[in-house]
């Protein structure tokens, strides 16, 4: 199928046909067929699971290159949260601030203070009563492409909020070139990317509205000049420009930190993609009374936990909670580090996410009934281990891949062995019996006798 952006990728020649990657997906969008894997396009929400779990690197993230840069007169790079957390303390954020433009931007803008004007905007929308739970967060795109594909029901539930990255980036971009006074299309902006989803988010939006961001580069990437940078980076840095995010933006890059920041009473934190499933399907089911906000994150461990990182996710966490505790000592209000913002009357941009269109068993809904009869025929005949051997995540997968014309009852093992027995009984009886003509001159020569 065309039509979509996928920042995961697969490389073929890498590809053993294991069926790691099928039995990790959370939308059931890979199989296995003719010995490699095979991505179902409409499916696929780029979480980057099929990569954690693929031993062969057969799975990977396409990223734009670094020439990227020289496309604009004025380049401001976006370090999410997580970025901070990938070096040995007593690194700091200003540091690493200083060392990105070392790196070659002209300025940098963090996601952190993004994340703050988010926050700050929801607590303002529960608080006048414009927002009304259950409200789910926007900040992972893995989650919002999850509920579109999976969970279609509930995307009315998805904070209408753009996301801090793009929050981030529209406002970089209208400072910037306010302050410059040259035009916002000659300014370049780019996000240091902890994950596989944030790059299709940028690329192929949801929401209604288009990505602020106009590149980006994979933490993994970048760290290894940027470690040699930072190693470089002495004396004082310009005062006012690093770093403008608190401890309440930063934290942002580990669960929890949106519940900090809006500080509702009702909120439900969960983070790892199978968690996420679990508790949708709850609130798909209407069982989780009285949680006026969900923070949700695929990745476990939050955006330290990004398969784009470097370092540990456990460790990266560790590390951030350490420079939030210290940002967190002297605290100042986003008015007071931020002067621009009310100079600016900024509005936050709005989404609304639409479910994902999906094909299922059939365009046509009578069609698609028949074939869901068959596939429920089909599947009473099939085993039910969910062993993953036909190259189908699960018994019911495949069952509606058959009646889909799309594999046979033979991809089965277990079907296939129970033929090839009740073939092989068939062929030793046939072969204990005489042709007719043979048995008639048999029966001749008795009689002759």
């Amino acid at each position: 199928m065309t039509g979509y952006f996928h920042s995961v990728r697969l490389d073929r020649e890498n590809c053993k046909g294991c069926v790691n990657c099928i039995k990790r997906c959370p939308t059931e969008a890979i199989r296995v067929r003719h010995g490699k894997a095979e991505i179902i396009e409409e499916k696929c929400i780029d979480c980057g699971e099929c990569i954690r779990a693929c031993p062969n690197k057969a799975k990977y993230v396409e990223t734009d290159s670094l020439d990227l840069l020289h496309s604009y007169e004025y380049k401001i790079a976006l370090p999410p949260p997580s970025l901070y957390g990938q070096f040995r303390a007593p690194t700091t954020p200003d540091q690493v601030l200083k060392a990105l433009v070392d790196f070659g931007f002209d300025d940098v803008f963090e996601v952190a203070v993004g994340a703050e004007v988010v926050a700050a905007e929801t607590k303002r929308l529960f608080q006048e009563g414009k927002l009304r739970g259950p409200v789910i967060s926007s900040a992972c795109p893995a989650v919002v492409r999850l509920i579109q594909v999976r969970f279609p029901g509930l995307t009315s539930r998805i904070l209408p909020l753009a996301p801090p990255s793009e929050v981030a980036a529209h406002l970089a971009r209208q400072l910037k070139a306010r302050e410059l006074g040259i035009p916002e299309e000659k300014i370049g902006v780019f996000y240091l990317t902890p994950c596989s989803a944030k790059v299709t988010s940028i690329k192929a939006p949801v929401g209604g509205i288009p990505s602020f961001i106009d590149g980006a580069f994979s933490i993994q990437h970048v760290y290894p000049q940027l470690s040699q940078l930072l190693k470089q980076v002495e004396g004082e840095l310009e005062p006012r420009r690093y770093p403008r995010a608190s401890g309440v933006g930063v934290r942002f890059g580990i669960p929890g930190g949106e519940q900090a920041a809006v500080g509702l009473e009702n909120h439900l934190v969960v983070d790892g993609i199978t968690n996420v499933i679990d508790v949708l399907e709850e609130l798909e089911m209407d069982h989780l009374d009285g949680i006026d906000y969900f923070e949700t994150w695929a990745c476990s461990g939050g955006c330290v936990g990004g398969i784009l990182n470097v370092i540990n996710g456990h460790v990266a966490r560790v590390r951030l909670e350490m420079i939030v505790r210290e940002l967190s000592r002297a605290p100042l209000s986003l008015a007071e580090r931020f002067p621009e913002l009310a100079q600016l009357n900024y509005q936050v941009p709005r989404i609304h996410v639409e479910p994902r269109p999906m094909d299922y068993l059939d365009v046509d809904i009578n069609g698609a009934m028949a074939k869901m009869t068959a596939a429920e025929r089909i599947l009473e005949k099939l085993p039910g281990l969910d062993c993953g051997a036909c190259g189908a995540p699960n018994c019911k997968a495949l069952a509606e891949d058959i009646v889909q014309g799309k594999a046979e009852e033979t991809n089965c093992i277990i079907i296939l062995r129970e033929q090839i027995r009740s073939l092989g009984i068939k062929v030793y009886n046939l072969a204990g019996v005489k042709p007719f003509t043979l048995s008639n001159r048999d029966a001749e020569k008795e009689g002759e006798k």
